[in-house]
């Protein structure tokens, strides 16, 4: 999805050069809470974006995760470029039509991944199969490192994905990288994890974590308290938001009263210091410049998306201050 929005709060898009992305090490129990963001050209459609935050920009190579739904609408996204990052389309109602300058053209369903890596440059557009119908979905970005970054785009979906058997009845679908000794099919390039754990009603489910990556539990509906080994209360994320667990944590217990769903996102704390702007993510002011400038000028860089008949989101103007990293500052 492209981020259609244009912010009025530059702060948010410019932070000053600081820690940058690098994980504090220790455990934390940090509520991120998602704030309500809408996005112009989408018929008056509203995500809930739970990352990047003001003091965390990254939870592994996680950058960016936007909830479209539960709603009624009808999803038009036009030709918009990506650079620097991997799409990740976990949708849960509805259908999604992706094309991309891949040539590739695929109805996203409930239960499949789509996967798409930007590399130095790809675009793609997003339409709901029907108008007026029922969409939810999640959509991440995952920072791409220095060694693919500048690569060639790449697409690939998986209609089927592993999943792992939890305590209590509750399981885990590995979406992406590895879980509890299960793999995804999908192409990564850091070391990252993304599951969606399934807890039915009255269920207590323990989820292993690997202790040298940082972790979060976002929440997708029902109620999720996450306790900590020696059961500690950490938390009970709701509405979108993100329970941020830090590093050195072995594990953590979700429990529910009436079944809820949740997303484990994690990795290996992320290296490199990130400049994120509109659709690109760079490692400098003039990156994400140069990669704006070569939309405007239709260069052969990010292809040409079959079927668009030419129609494509501008990009926004650059703000009138340098951009720097983003801060880390827990």
């Amino acid at each position: 999805m492209t981020r259609l929005d244009a912010p009025s709060d530059v702060t948010d898009e410019v932070a000053e050069a600081g820690m940058g992305t690098s994980a504090r090490p220790g455990p934390r129990a940090i509520m991120l809470e998602a704030r309500d963001v809408p996005l112009g050209g989408l018929r008056s459609m509203t995500v809930r974006r739970a990352l990047p935050q003001r003091e965390l920009p990254t939870i592994g190579a996680w950058c960016f995760v936007d909830r479209f739904g539960p709603q009624v609408t009808t999803m038009t996204v036009d030709a918009h470029p990506h650079t620097g990052l991997q799409t990740v389309t976990w949708p849960l109602t509805g259908e999604v039509r992706h094309r991309d300058s891949l040539a590739s053209h695929v109805v996203l369903r409930p239960g499949a991944l789509n996967l798409m890596t930007a590399g130095r440059g790809v675009a793609h557009t997003e339409h709901s199969v029907a108008p007026d119908t029922e969409l939810d979905a999640i959509q991440f970005w995952v920072a791409l490192p220095e060694s693919t970054r500048h690569a060639g785009a790449a697409f690939e979906t998986h209609a089927t994905l592993p999943a792992v058997a939890l305590s209590g009845g509750a399981t885990a679908t590995v979406v992406l990288g590895e879980l509890a000794g299960a793999r995804s099919p999908a192409s990564v390039h850091t070391p990252i994890v993304g599951a969606q754990v399934e807890l039915p009603a009255g269920s207590t489910a323990r989820v292993p974590l690997d202790r040298a990556w940082e972790h979060g539990i976002l929440h997708i509906d029902g109620d999720i308290e996450v306790i900590a080994d020696g059961g500690v209360e950490l938390g009970r994320p709701q509405d979108s938001a993100i329970l941020y667990l830090g590093t050195d944590r072995t594990s953590v217990t979700l429990r529910t009263r009436e079944g809820a769903r949740a997303f484990v996102l994690g990795g290996e704390p992320f290296a490199d210091d990130l400049v994120m702007w509109w659709n690109f993510v760079g490692r400098s002011h003039e990156e994400i410049a140069d990669a704006r400038e070569a939309w405007e000028a239709h260069d052969a860089r990010f292809g040409v998306v079959p079927e668009a008949d030419g129609v494509r989101i501008p990009a926004p103007p650059l703000p009138a201050v340098r951009l720097t990293p983003r801060r880390r500052r827990i």
